[in-house]
């Protein structure tokens, strides 16, 4: 066991962590609130303090973010907020990739004398899709710190695809440049690996993917691979059994809409270990399914979706193809995103890229880049962002506490919005209201909404999930042991992988092991057993629980277990860390394993996304909630929306404001 010195625990390296609060004043905002606490910086000062992107330590929902916003829900009653004179067309609440769209469309819509303000409660714009941003022995580093993916792009609508097309994004283009890259890690002879730990297999083992495997899908484990693992002879079986091309039809007697309903209603987990009967410890090759698209594994994901994403156990069951285009043109992950051969696009930050095109669009002196090759190294002006000349103003590290109409509903004028900057609660006017920000939070700020809607916005529980990006100096120890990733389902980050290999514009993937290279650690926190929303909640409170020194040490450990053989020293190879913690991470997808199945495999009204959505006097409502999808698409369509509401209400006054039935009393 290493100690911390041997782990590096007190190496210089860049990180950031705050302990016993924040650094926030509550005094102003009402009675009977506790005090959160002063900031107290631990470790060293990172790369550029002032800069968000290059903040390392924790980060994502960072310390400062949500406070007050837990505060509120606790029933904290905001006092007397100060009037900043401020009126404007449009407020948007949240800058995310819907808030930032929404803004893109009602200029578009109305014209650039339109006056728009953006409020959101991180020191930083993007909402998920942010950036870590690292130099390295004099190379700039950039990962994602959230939303990974354009996800096929070839479903993208009208509204979503002129997203792209308005900022100028070329995915041929890039596709082209990074032709070389998509074959750098397998060039190299690297490939998957599969480690088993210790904790549940006595001892820790890797296990190398065949060359010709690709993950749980298409050609799997052969004979060798599964000779070479610690499973039992039964379990070996069982796999072979699982994997082999000649199926036997596992729901016999069944016809094939009671095989759809059963696989419906059925986990994953269930029909591999009940119906298959494949040993448990096999399971462990297939527990995380669902994790990187719903935040929970096969425990609580319906066996339907496996056979969606062509998982092995379904072909003899006669169920026939899946359409094409079945599923995929809805919003979801589970509706056919993830199917084989699907594409995606990842730039080196991920759907950053977007976001910040988007900014240079709303505020052009933000930074005179503009094109997706400019972002790669493009240094943002943050306190250009909100310069009282912008038709667009984007004001970050503002907490929106409480937005409400001047008078009735239907009938007034402007509404007001409350927010919280610097520990000053502030107000400004707006002739119409968009809120953008999530939709557990939207009932505590909006309470004026009627209690159906309030009650439908509540339903989606955000799943949470962490993205931990480490920095090495270089990648020898990969090099040295043949992998690219680990698949380490039990251990504290359930997969270990080098990033993507992707260059755009000045930033240029590293081509040798002898450079730093970025590392991409995911942990997707939930309790097993309990339905996916429960799971979902006790996930939050553990992960708000976990301090960012319980992050690095376990990070530090796992990475010496898994790259120790190769060489890896976590004293001396780690160049940086960051933790990116998103408690209310992905939206909510409903699920047949505990929702009505018309809302997961058709477009039904009744939906609770559909009911909470519907606009309210001058509000409208548009994010990737609003769609049941963590998809940027759906962000970007429930932006068109959600604009498309405000601006026809504008343009035909005398048309009285629908109440939908959500909204009716009683």
């Amino acid at each position: 066991m290493l100690d911390d010195d041997a782990l590096g625990m007190n190496a210089r390296i860049s990180r950031r962590d705050f302990v016993n609060g924040v650094a926030v004043a509550v005094g102003a905002l009402g009675a009977g609130v506790p005090a959160l606490g002063a900031a107290r910086a631990g470790g060293l000062i990172p790369q550029d303090e002032t800069y968000p992107p290059s903040r390392t330590g924790m980060r994502g929902s960072h310390p400062g973010s949500f406070e007050m916003a837990h505060a509120l829900r606790d029933g904290m009653k905001p006092g007397d907020a100060q009037d900043t004179g401020e009126a404007y067309d449009l407020v948007i609440v949240g800058g995310g990739l819907s808030g930032l769209a929404a803004a893109h469309f009602y200029l578009k819509a109305v014209g650039p004398q339109a006056r728009i303000l953006i409020l959101d409660n991180h020191d930083d714009f993007g909402g998920h899709a942010k950036r870590n941003e690292y130099v390295v022995d004099g190379k700039l580093i950039v990962i994602n710190g959230g939303t990974l993916n354009i996800e096929s792009p070839e479903r993208y609508n009208k509204w979503a695809q002129s997203i792209l097309d308005d900022l100028g994004i070329d995915l041929e283009r890039y596709k082209r440049a990074n032709d070389a890259n998509s074959r750098l890690y397998a060039g190299l002879g690297l490939r998957r690996g599969y480690f088993f730990d210790k904790e549940g297999w006595g001892k820790d083992q890797l296990v190398v993917a065949d060359p010709a495997q690709r993950g749980m899908r298409g050609p799997r484990f052969g004979a060798d691979f599964l000779a070479r693992t610690p499973l039992s002879p039964k379990a070996k079986a069982d796999m072979a059994r699982l994997l082999s091309a000649d199926q036997p039809d596992y729901l016999a007697g069944m016809d094939v809409t009671a095989k759809k309903a059963f696989l419906a209603r059925t986990s994953l987990q269930d029909y591999y270990t009940k119906t298959i009967g494949i040993a448990p410890e096999a399971m462990w090759f297939f527990m995380t399914m669902g994790r990187a698209s719903f935040c929970v594994g096969a425990d609580a994901t319906p066996a339907l979706f496996g056979w969606v994403q062509n998982y092995p156990g379904f072909s003899g069951l006669g169920l026939g193809e899946v359409p094409d285009g079945l599923f995929a043109d809805l919003h979801g992950g589970h509706h056919g995103r993830q199917r084989e051969g699907k594409e995606s696009i990842h730039f080196p930050d991920g759907n950053a890229t977007l976001a910040r095109l988007l900014v240079a669009h709303l505020v052009p002196g933000a930074t005179p880049a503009r094109t997706q090759e400019d972002m790669a190294t493009a240094r943002i002006d943050y306190p250009a962002l909100d310069r009282p000349a912008n038709a667009v103003r984007i004001r970050l590290s503002s907490l929106v506490l409480n937005v409400g109409h001047d008078g009735d509903a239907a009938t007034a004028s402007s509404a007001t919005v409350r927010y919280v900057k610097d520990g000053t609660l502030l107000a400004v006017r707006a002739k119409a209201v968009l809120l953008a920000c999530w939709n557990e939070v939207i009932p505590h700020i909006m309470p004026e909404l009627p209690a159906a809607q309030k009650e439908a916005l509540r339903y989606g529980t955000k799943g949470p999930l962490v993205y931990t990006n480490v920095v090495l100096r270089n990648w020898r120890a990969f090099q040295r042991l043949g992998v690219s990733s680990f698949y380490c389902p039990t251990m504290f980050h359930d997969t270990v992988a080098l990033t993507e290999a992707a260059s755009l514009g000045g930033v240029a993937h590293a081509q040798s092991p002898d450079e730093p290279v970025a590392l991409h650690l995911t942990q997707f926190p939930a309790e097993p057993g309990l339905p996916r929303r429960d799971q979902h909640k006790v996930g939050r409170a553990r992960l708000l629980a976990t301090s960012f020194e319980t992050f690095e040490r376990e990070t530090r450990k796992q990475l010496a277990r898994l790259l120790g053989p190769g060489g890896f020293d976590p004293a001396r190879d780690i160049a940086a860390i960051t933790v990116n913690r998103w408690p209310h991470g992905y939206s909510y997808t409903y699920n047949s394993l505990t929702d009505p199945v018309e809302w997961v495999y058709a477009q039904s009204p009744t939906r609770p996304c559909v009911i909470g959505r519907q606009p309210f006097g001058l509000v409208a409502i548009a994010n990737a909630d609003a769609a049941a999808s963590p998809h940027t698409d759906a962000a970007f369509e429930e932006a068109h929306r959600a604009v498309s509401e405000i601006v026809e209400r504008q343009t035909f006054p005398f048309v009285p404001r629908m109440i939908s039935a959500a909204q009716r009393p009683g």
